[in-house]
């Protein structure tokens, strides 16, 4: 089973809104470490749906130090879970703490949070050790909760022993810009590409001019995505301004 079925994603999407409605809508901003690992509990029983003390390990210590949580399911260790209070922002130094204590227990995966955001990590044990960011959510953003159980149905109980991060890893992949870059220019796709300009223009094209194309096409995309985006201005009417003018104005500000 690679997604979980319909009634249990609207369980999960049921769970997520609970989770928002208790812990995200207004009251709970600047809550410490220590009362944001409560909510965690809470997320990764109520919403994940693992059981307390069999699934989850709590202070779980590596090389004298202390991961927040480990998920594991019949002594099998999945991820990692490293906590920060909920008014401060993921950084980098959060991000190298939760890859070390995972690399150093040989833990494939590590989900990094203040429990509103959740970024998941995928840890790759090359030298030195690297990881990539395969989902971010933001649970406090009410828009992005039906995206964010698409996320997250990978981590719950029901799919986590059935492969479920292996398929989530593989659509990752899949998806990278290197590896689709290296498809535009395989074979079928030339060829493809080179039938329909001869069919549309009346006119041969080689192999070479067509990877030149999808090169400059790539690079060009790339170069403009950089470029900051303006908003074009809108030209107004300039007028004197009278009396009912100033007291429109007033009444907006109020």
């Amino acid at each position: 089973m690679n997604q979980l079925t319909a009634s249990k994603k609207r369980k999960l999407m049921s769970a997520l809104k609970a989770y928002r409605r208790q812990y995200l809508v207004g009251k709970y901003s600047e809550l410490d470490e220590s009362a944001t690992r409560l909510m965690i509990n809470s997320f990764l029983t109520d919403v994940l749906g693992f059981a307390t003390l069999d699934e989850i390990k709590t202070e779980y210590m590596i090389r004298g130090t202390y991961a927040d949580y480990i998920v594991q399911m019949k002594g099998k260790r999945y991820f990692i879970v490293e906590v920060k209070s909920m008014g401060l922002e993921l950084s980098q130094k959060h991000l190298r703490q939760a890859v070390n204590y995972a690399a150093n227990e040989g833990i494939e995966w590590a989900l990094l949070t203040n429990a509103k955001r959740f970024d998941f990590y995928r840890i790759l044990f090359t030298k030195p050790i690297d990881s990539r960011k395969v989902f971010s959510v933001d649970l406090s953003d009410e828009r992005q909760l039906r995206a964010s159980s698409d996320h997250l149905q990978y981590l719950t109980k029901q799919l986590l022993p059935g492969r479920g991060l292996d398929h989530l890893w593989h659509r990752y992949s899949a998806l990278e810009p290197s590896n689709v870059s290296r498809m535009l220019f395989s074979k079928p796709i030339l060829n493809y590409l080179r039938r329909e300009l001869r069919r549309m223009y009346k006119s041969k094209f080689t192999e070479d001019e067509i990877k030149d194309v999808i090169t400059r096409v790539i690079e060009e995309r790339i170069e403009s995505s950089k470029q900051p985006r303006t908003r074009r201005a809108r030209k107004r009417r300039t007028r004197a301004p009278d009396s009912t003018d100033s007291a429109q104005g007033l009444n907006a500000q109020s």
